[in-house]
């Protein structure tokens, strides 16, 4: 139940801080974070899901222009910084264990702004 009010808030916390740029491009922080709510698990340590890189093949799929992968950019890294337990080994790797290839590292520290 807790981890649902913490993906709540987080949901919440990312469509206000992304609201400007939504006109622009068809990704929203709330599409990221439901398509990446399955990995929410192997992002703490446990095992990657079937349901986790669905998703992740989803939202790159999604991410056809610049403005909608920074947008995603931005929101996965908002959000592995305000939740609490995230291997950062396990968030850099997903791509890579899910089979896709995306143009940067899902880390608190990656300069979206730069994703092209």
């Amino acid at each position: 139940m807790a981890a649902m009010l913490k993906l709540a808030c987080l949901v919440l916390a990312c469509m206000i801080a992304v609201a400007p740029y939504a006109a622009e491009g068809a990704i929203s922080c709330g599409m990221v974070t439901s398509k990446m709510a399955p990995c929410l698990g192997y992002l703490t340590g446990g095992a990657l899901s079937t349901n986790c890189c669905q998703g992740v093949e989803s939202l790159l799929a999604a991410a056809q222009t610049t403005p909608d992968r920074q947008t995603a950019c931005d929101c996965l890294k908002s959000a592995s910084s305000s939740i609490p337990g995230i291997n950062y080994a396990n968030a850099a790797s997903l791509p890579s264990e899910c089979g896709v290839n995306i143009p940067y590292e899902i880390s608190p520290s990656t300069d979206c702004t730069t994703v092209q």
